[in-house]
């Protein structure tokens, strides 16, 4: 397969218990997704993958990418992968969807 970049969106940046204390970061990363596919042009049912990077991944459960994925209108019989790698995670994910 080959990766194609269209468009990219993230999430907001918070404080500690700041102001976005009460949306998890599944429902965060949905925002975001959601997003980047309109920037894209892209419709839900051409999506292919879902990469998605997260920094604290405690307490949200399993698979915190498919979640935001299906969280943006995009099939739950699309492969999703969460990447844990700090400050790396969206570069991680870019060459990791080149992979593929």
């Amino acid at each position: 397969m080959t990766s194609v970049i269209v468009s990219g969106a993230r999430t907001p940046m918070g404080r500690l218990q700041g102001n976005l204390k009460d949306f998890p970061a599944t429902e965060l990363g949905a925002v975001a997704i959601r997003a980047a596919l309109a920037r894209g042009g892209v419709a839900a049912d051409q999506v292919q993958y879902v990469i998605m990077g997260q920094v604290l991944t405690a307490g949200a459960g399993q698979i915190p990418a498919r979640q935001a994925a299906v969280g943006a209108g995009i099939s739950m019989s699309v492969p999703a992968l969460t990447v844990n790698k700090v400050c790396l995670s969206g570069l991680t994910a870019i060459a990791l969807a080149d992979q593929l």
